[in-house]
């Protein structure tokens, strides 16, 4: 949370004087409600919404929650849920354990398949797979997001493959340097950049090819996925990549373009403390040929 000029500033809304005596009014009329249903009725009360029409709840808990911790209002006691970002249960089956090498060239096992996460089947699939053979780990995703499950159809159907897209960060300076947008424009438009949060080939998985197919496969499914759940087509995706673990040929491969570096700091860090703690590389993939003109203009 920033304050600036105006009033408190909070992922990319400003919010007045008036504002913030009405949330403090709600939190105090409402104390026997979650903070997730105080959340979702301020959310209604101010207008606070995704171009889709859903609500910003999630966003609008954390602001309560930074409200609280600058002593303007006191909320309600925690309820014992899971948290955005918290590592959740793994499940533990057959299906997330090790396979016998599946290796070969890509077309030689095609179609490959993505099917998008949407039963509780898949989630408890994805969750596994992702959870069990991550470096990162399964964790729950912050605000918008879309996973997906990848299968080659030769010899026999099998999973190989996770992808995982969410809610970009609100600043990144490599990025918002390339796009050229100013803060208020970044505000604007920021919902139309996703990241790439996920992306696991199976350990187990040695398929020449493969990645940049997934890659190739998975975009073309986001732009009309993205549209289709959150009412808005994204122009830009990004992805940030271990440099201590990983090269980001794939990426490279499937031209994708490095930016650079970040600070490290992760999308939580707004007190600054955690500067070049975990930096990465910062690559980026355009999905309309003018999409940092449009990000700077729309």
């Amino acid at each position: 949370m920033s304050r600036k000029d105006g009033g408190p500033r909070f992922s990319g809304r400003e919010f007045t004087a008036r504002e913030i005596a009405l949330i403090r009014e709600v939190v105090e009329m409402c104390r026997g409600v979650s903070r997730m249903e105080l959340a979702n009725t301020i959310c209604e009360l101010l207008g606070w919404k995704r171009a889709g029409g859903s609500l910003k709840g999630r966003e609008c808990r954390e602001f309560l929650e930074c409200l609280e911790s600058s002593g303007v209002l006191g909320l309600p006691e925690k309820r014992k849920t899971r948290p955005i970002g918290s590592s959740t249960r793994i499940p533990l089956t057959e299906r997330g354990d090790p396979c016998s090498v599946v290796a070969g060239r890509v077309e030689e096992l095609a179609p490959v398949v993505i099917d998008r996460v949407q039963s509780q089947e898949e989630r408890l699939l994805f969750r596994e797979l992702v959870g069990r053979h991550h470096y990162l780990g399964y964790s729950v995703p912050f605000g918008a997001h879309l996973q997906y499950l990848v299968f080659i159809s030769r010899p026999e159907r099998s999973a190989v493959a996770c992808m995982q897209f969410s809610s970009p960060a609100w600043r990144m300076k490599a990025r918002d340097q390339w796009i050229g947008w100013d803060d208020t424009t970044r505000s604007r438009n920021l919902q139309r950049v996703v990241t790439n949060s996920r992306f696991l080939i199976l350990p187990w998985v040695h398929i020449k090819n493969l990645a940049s197919t997934v890659l190739s496969l998975a975009l073309r499914r986001l732009v009309i996925d993205w549209e289709e759940r959150y009412g808005v087509r994204p122009l830009l995706v990004e992805t940030l990549v271990d440099p201590g673990r990983f090269t980001g040929g794939c990426y490279l491969a499937a031209n994708w373009i490095a930016l650079g570096g970040t600070a490290g700091r992760g999308r939580m860090d707004r007190e600054h403390q955690r500067h070049g703690a975990a930096p990465k590389k910062l690559l980026v993939y355009p999905l309309h040929r003018d999409a940092a003109r449009r990000l700077r203009e729309a």
